[in-house]
């Protein structure tokens, strides 16, 4: 991280400003070319040194090693060398002499030697190091706080007392590699005042340092994701500059910093597509394991076929060389892409298990996870694997691991759970935030569905294990009175627990604090009320105000989330011509900046409101812009690759059929045929309830059509035609809707030779359309905006859609057949009579 110039360092050391004699011992130590050269000078030079001297050569024999691959770096060697332990004693006993530099130097090479924190060195330098830290330049001090972090003391007063100094001497800083390295080493300590202030600055260097330096842009990120806030505009500038570095950069720095992007939940299309070149270009040379695992854990998600054939091939042959952590790194790999290769998941599968017991917690938690997802079938692996993770479970005191480790026990097949294993979650409920008792929660509905006993009466561990969970949510959102900090916790939050005992209050919570809603958390709150599915207006309401007196805050990017609840949700505020207008204005401008796949996210949640802003609409239907997005696609992962599939040929039917003006093409036909041939086609029994009992309003079987294929690829679920006086017109064969060259629905009977422009006179076409929850925000009979616009395209298509909700069809007053019969009579005839 710190070059160490070791000859220019040694030397300023010894001239102060003055001409000095010749230092015969630190020439020679100038001109060692290997750590054995630098061994024979101490050795035969022991009495005359000096802590120069030391400083010296400690710092070149790192110099020596951090010049090494990681795999040829003989540290161990050279902790055991007997001239190493000379120049531990000599530098444990000239610390006195030592100027700050060499100090905070020495101990930071001998950390990097691998000397025991614990050695009565180590503690000597960092006593002293504390008793001058109030005078120490700025450099030192960061590379102190490395140091302090080495030795797990991120969290001491020591690192607090260096927060302090660097709180009030940041405008000094103006290198910023030097302030990199201090917003990391600080980050558990910052508070959002000081977290800006970092940013700000960081944001100003970033501007005026050499553009080469990648490691300074990864660190900001490092930081960033640490204090787990997305600063996109700090983000963006990073990403710029590591864009232009990719050529430089390894497979270990590549894959560190697709980490650090997906814990940030940071996806750019430029940075992904040109690291995924860049990893094709390495693939022949990371042949060890290290460099191999780097590049198989950044590659293989995102290859194509063929390339990642060819990787799990070299994995297969790399196997048995794979350290522990290099073989659970390959596990999650192949679970991210949804690998079946069987002979590879053995083999690492056998590497894991002989290195079982030097795991930790969360890696043996991580492994029994990617291993569930896989579907792996070695029931012996699971039995250790379930040992292992129960005896952690036992012995944890931290409610993440506790959450991670019971989720995790969750997923394998527990038939019946030990009474210790329960009494320790429960012990550690009462600790655990809302997304950890979320997460217990789902395991326990698991673990209740999985005991012998749960066909007769819930278990009394779990009933009084589910009253604690509930108990502990409850006063978690009675307590809680800063609105970010529950926004976090909601952030991952999901399951029927959390909607049944917890939401509501949840709701009221969030009102009680509707003062705090500001233009930095507005996305975040929008996102949770979209994912609850939870119609709130008050709330609502608040969001379009804070966002139209704010929208030149708030990054363009994040205008998507902020409109989506309105537009899933069907909710127009008071302010809702202003509130989309003020978001179209301030993302038009950077349309081009936008990742593809989000554009046509941004742009599908749009269309969903009926709302398409031309400029928008002309850009994402471009042979450019389609073309990067097939590019983008090839890199993301299965389940977002498909969504965006379906919400581009989806928008593609909005446009066509809404805004005909664009003159866009319908270019999804085959697509649609595709996904038609892989859709199941069953008939739900309340759908065909309602078949039945349309056949006998209608006059027949053969007056209602059942899931019948409209123009654009629809499916409704009935169909009938009534003539002009209301009669139900019989199907003599079966008939599809066709699309004429003039875009006019086609009435088709046996062949598109007797095709119709038209129904007959004053006829009617009607939609019958059963919705079921989904269709409805989970509070109320509110109506969502995908239902409307399915309405809004079914009549432009000629067709009088008639909707029955499942809450009016499962009502208590429709539970006779004549009843059911009545409802139908009157949604279907006095509708359209009316």
């Amino acid at each position: 991280m710190f070059r160490l110039r070791c000859v220019n360092s040694c030397l300023r050391r010894l001239l102060h400003g003055g001409t000095v004699s010749r230092d015969q011992v630190l020439e020679q130590l100038q001109v060692c070319a290997a750590e054995d050269q630098v061994f024979d000078v101490v050795g035969k030079n022991r009495a005359k040194l000096a802590a120069n001297h030391v400083s010296c050569a400690v710092g070149m024999l790192w110099q020596f090693q951090r010049e090494k691959p990681q795999l040829l770096r003989t540290v161990e060697l050279i902790k055991t060398h007997p001239q190493f332990l000379t120049l531990r004693v000599l530098a444990e006993n000239k610390i006195a002499l030592m100027d700050d530099f060499m100090l905070v130097d020495m101990l930071y090479n001998f950390l990097r030697l691998n000397v025991d924190p614990h050695d009565s060195l180590v503690q000597q330098l960092v006593s002293e190091a504390w008793l001058r830290i109030d005078r120490f330049p700025m450099a030192s001090l960061s590379k102190f706080s490395i140091c302090l972090g080495d030795l797990h003391l991120q969290h001491s007063p020591l690192m607090g007392h260096i927060t302090s100094i660097v709180d009030q001497r940041l405008s000094s800083v103006d290198d910023a590699r030097i302030l990199t390295t201090l917003m990391i080493s600080l980050s558990s300590l910052v508070s959002p005042r000081l977290r800006d202030a970092l940013i700000g600055k960081a944001e100003h260097l970033l501007d005026t340092m050499d553009p080469s330096h990648y490691n300074n842009p990864r660190r900001v990120v490092q930081f960033l994701r640490n204090m787990k806030y997305s600063h996109r505009p700090l983000l963006e500038k990073c990403n710029q500059i590591l864009l232009c570095n990719v050529p430089r950069l390894d497979a270990e720095n590549i894959s560190l910093i697709m980490g650090l992007y997906q814990s940030l939940q940071f996806n750019n299309c430029d940075f992904r597509l040109a690291v995924k070149q860049r990893l094709i270009e390495l693939m022949d040379s990371s042949t060890d394991p290290f460099s191999f695992t780097k590049l198989f854990v950044a590659l293989a998600p995102m290859a194509s076929p063929e390339i990642r054939e060819g990787l799990e091939n070299t994995a297969f042959l790399l196997a048995d060389e794979l350290s522990a952590q290099q073989a659970l790194a390959i596990a999650e790999a192949l679970e991210e892409s949804q690998s079946r290769n069987l002979s590879l998941l053995n083999k690492i599968a056998s590497v894991i298990k002989r290195n079982l017991h030097v795991y930790k917690p969360m890696e043996v938690a991580r492994i029994t996870q990617a291993l569930c997802l896989l579907e792996y079938q070695k029931p012996e692996l699971f039995t250790k694997l379930k040992k292992i993770l129960v005896n952690f479970l036992q012995h944890s005191v931290f409610p993440y691991e506790v959450t991670m480790l019971t989720r995790v026990l969750s997923m394998m097949s527990c038939p019946q759970l030990d009474e210790a294993v329960t009494s320790r979650v429960e012990a550690v409920v009462t600790q655990c935030n809302l997304s950890d008792l979320s997460t217990i929660s789902y395991a326990i509905a698991k673990w209740v569905r999985n005991d012998p006993s749960y066909r007769h009466n819930t278990p009394s561990k779990f009933v009084r294990l589910l009253q604690t969970l509930n108990r502990c949510g409850h006063e978690r959102l009675q307590t809680a009175d800063r609105l970010d900090l529950v926004l976090e916790e909601l952030k991952f939050v999901s399951g029927e627990w959390f909607e049944e005992m917890l939401l509501e209050e949840t709701m009221v919570m969030l009102q009680r604090m509707m003062d705090q809603i500001n233009w930095t958390n507005v996305p975040e709150l929008s996102l949770f009320l979209t994912r609850m599915n939870h119609l709130c207006p008050p709330l609502m309401d608040r969001i379009a105000s804070v966002t139209i007196k704010d929208i030149d805050k708030i990054h363009y990017s994040a205008t998507y989330a902020t409109l989506l609840p309105f537009s899933v949700l069907n909710y127009d505020p008071p302010q809702a011509d202003e509130l989309f207008d003020a978001c179209i204005q301030r993302f038009t401008p950077h349309i081009n900046s936008f990742d593809p796949h989000l554009l046509v996210h941004l742009a599908y949640s749009l269309a969903v409101a009926d709302c398409f802003p031309e400029e928008l609409v002309r850009e994402i239907f471009s042979i450019d812009f389609l073309g990067k997005l097939d590019s983008q696609l090839e890199t993301l992962p299965d389940p977002l690759n498909m969504r965006t599939r379906l919400r581009l040929m989806e928008l593609n039917r909005a446009v066509c059929l809404e805004c005909p003006e664009f003159q866009v093409p319908w270019f999804h036909e085959r697509y649609c045929k595709q996904m038609q041939k892989k859709g199941n086609g069953i008939v739900s029994p309340v759908q065909q309830q309602i078949h039945k009992m349309l056949g006998e309003v209608l006059g027949g079987i053969n007056c209602v059509r059942v899931s019948v294929l409209t123009p654009y690829f629809y499916t409704v679920d009935f169909e009938c035609i009534l003539d002009t006086h209301l009669q139900p017109l019989p199907y003599s064969t079966p008939s599809t809707l066709q699309i004429s060259d003039k875009g006019k629905v086609l009435w088709a009977t046996s062949s598109l030779e007797n095709a119709k422009d038209e129904l007959p006179p004053g006829a009617q076409r009607v939609a019958v359309d059963f919705l079921d929850s989904k269709c409805f925000c989970k509070n109320s009979h509110h109506m969502k905006g995908e239902a409307m616009m399915r309405k809004r395209h079914l009549e432009i298509l000629g067709y009088r859609v008639v909707q029955i909700p499942h809450f009016e069809w499962n009502s208590m007053e429709l539970s006779t057949q004549d009843a059911w019969k009545e409802y139908l009579k009157k949604k279907i005839f006095g509708e359209l009579s009316s």
